[in-house]
């Protein structure tokens, strides 16, 4: 049969995965690129959300808008060192919710919050401390370092290890901080910088590069028998009130002036759709496990 080609039904089925892989890259690479979204606007506010309680089990967050019992958004089976991409909102009241995975949203909360979105702002509300005292922690951000500068922060998320000290290079950027702590950020000159984390007798290190005009978080963590270190990129490039961000609570979504970031190849693995819902990527790169989060607008 010249000129036709017959395909049999595994090749058709690898064809289809391979076209709806090449669809989502093109939409991820969309989404995360810098350019500004049409539904932000400068009465936008920014909010992600984190699980940084190691002895936490899973948990389901939820996002009301303040004195509507109906969520914007349901983010399920949020484990340990698990944070969500920013998610623009309209300035305003909000309160954040968590209870335990696969509970009724109907059923009392673990944990509430409230957070005052305020225009152009933006906040990190984590789940922060031991089980025993786990509390939700609202964290203001900053995203616009000083021009030609990084501004760079520490979470401190080990249990394993009451305080760490945290150096980059040879700045000390925290000193003996304790777990569930935040420092104020620290405005650096760019550069690929070697970041230590010690704590007791156990000290992890990574190399992280720091380009002008970005903001970190450093978050320490405890894996297995050891600490480490996750470099979340918070902005690159100017924030301003007008937006330039793109929305959706996940890791598919570009956080404000943020370009492509490295765990965008891992969303093109795992990523699938279902009941119009999209899969919240861990801004973690550690492990694969933690790679999928399922989100549903409710």
């Amino acid at each position: 049969m010249s000129g036709i080609h017959v395909m049999t039904r595994g090749a058709r089925m690898m064809s289809a995965v391979l076209t709806a892989a090449a669809a989502t890259s093109i939409g991820l690479l969309a989404l995360t690129a810098p350019a500004a979204s049409a539904s932000t606007s400068s009465q936008d506010g920014w909010i992600q959300l984190a699980h940084l309680s190691p002895n936490t089990p899973a948990v389901d967050v939820y996002l009301y808008s303040f004195g509507d019992s109906k969520a914007q958004q349901v983010i399920q089976h949020v484990t340990y060192g698990t944070v969500s991409a920013f998610e623009a909102l309209p300035a305003g009241d909000y309160t954040v919710a968590m209870r335990a995975a696969g509970a009724p949203s109907s059923s009392k909360p673990v944990l509430s919050t409230a957070v005052d979105i305020l225009a152009g702002h933006a906040y990190t509300v984590a789940g922060m401390g031991p089980a025993s005292g786990l509390r939700l922690q609202v964290i203001p951000d900053t995203l616009t370092p000083p021009a030609g500068k990084v501004l760079v922060r520490v979470i401190q998320a080990s249990l394993q290890q009451d305080s760490v000290t945290v150096t980059a290079g040879g700045s000390h950027l925290a000193t003996n901080l304790k777990f569930a702590s935040v420092t104020s950020y620290h405005t650096m000159n760019p550069g690929t910088l070697t970041v230590r984390a010690t704590g007791g007798s156990e000290s992890t290190s990574s190399t992280i590069a720091l380009a002008a005009g970005t903001t970190h978080t450093l978050v320490v963590l405890d894996d297995p028998g050891k600490l480490s270190i996750d470099d979340l990129l918070d902005g690159a490039g100017s924030v301003a009130a007008t937006g330039g961000v793109q929305t959706g609570l996940g890791g598919t979504a570009a956080r404000p002036g943020a370009s492509v970031r490295p765990w965008v190849a891992v969303s093109l693995a795992g990523l699938a759709f279902a009941g119009g819902g999209v899969v919240l990527v861990s801004r973690r790169r550690r492990p694969a496990l933690h790679a999928r989060r399922q989100v549903t607008s409710v």
